[in-house]
């Protein structure tokens, strides 16, 4: 039987998260390779990926930099397998990549609607699909996706962002439906208000950042380091009993 700390030990595990270079998907490549993972990051911005992944080597981690654009859904499988050459095939996918255009319903274009729902809702799919047939192989697998306070209730200037991240928390549950049986769990994080770059509108003004927090039960937003616990949690043997889920972590935010 394990013990307690040992369920949360992530050695010898390989994780792939997008979104790697900033904000939430950095954050939690962090805590993963703390835990003992070697992780691979993905994203865009070269600089400050390989920034993210310096980072973590300086703190004893194991961490590799993938530098590559997620617009194309057809290039998921070669992207898997550009991922699997720095540590092998990844156990471990967060999908933390991103955008949220803030666009008025009259704003919104069809382009602008469907950058929203390919790199939000789209990619987290194919980008699964792709690295699951190892998962399967090995009979262990843990996939990790991002929802939002709009995945449960609507905001202003959010129609295409909500759109997507009502669909991720349903497509989780699928992933669970269809995967789940083979070892490998699918799950949600529903981050409330923390400051990164897509919140920067938020937190730039000081009254309305006050007014969020005073909403939440815990009366203050949140801290990127709030979100190491749930990272590792669903990522190692502790939650292996828990798929399909969306768990909110936004210090009471929707209980309130």
């Amino acid at each position: 039987m394990s013990s307690p700390s040992g369920l949360f030990d992530l050695g010898g595990r390989v994780a792939l998260v997008t979104g790697g270079s900033s904000g939430i998907g950095r954050r939690m490549g962090e805590a993963l390779a703390r835990a003992g993972a070697a992780v691979v990051l993905l994203a865009r911005r070269e600089a400050e990926l390989a920034g993210a992944a310096g980072a973590i080597e300086a703190d004893g981690g194991k961490a590799a930099a993938l530098a590559r654009d997620l617009s194309d859904p057809a290039a998921m499988d070669m992207l898997a397998k550009e991922a699997s050459a720095p540590f092998g095939a990844p156990d471990i996918l967060v999908n933390a990549a991103g955008v949220n255009l803030r666009e008025a319903p009259e704003a919104i274009t069809p382009e602008s609607w469907q950058r929203t729902l390919t790199l939000n809702l789209t990619i987290p799919f194919f980008l699964a699909r792709a690295c699951i047939a190892p998962m399967i192989a090995k009979g262990h697998g843990r996939i990790v996706n991002i929802a939002s306070l709009q995945s449960v209730r609507a905001m202003p200037n959010g129609m295409a962002y909500g759109a997507s991240k009502g669909g991720i928390a349903q497509l989780t549950r699928a992933m669970a439906e269809a995967w789940s049986a083979h070892g490998v769990t699918a799950n949600a994080i529903a981050p409330g208000f923390f400051p990164t770059a897509l919140t920067g509108p938020v937190f730039s003004d000081e009254a309305t950042a006050a007014a969020l927090a005073d909403r939440t039960a815990m009366g203050r937003n949140g801290r990127l380091e709030d979100l190491d616990g749930i990272a590792v949690f669903l990522a190692s043997e502790a939650s292996a009993y828990v798929t399909g889920q969306v768990i909110h972590v936004d210090g009471g935010f929707t209980a309130k």
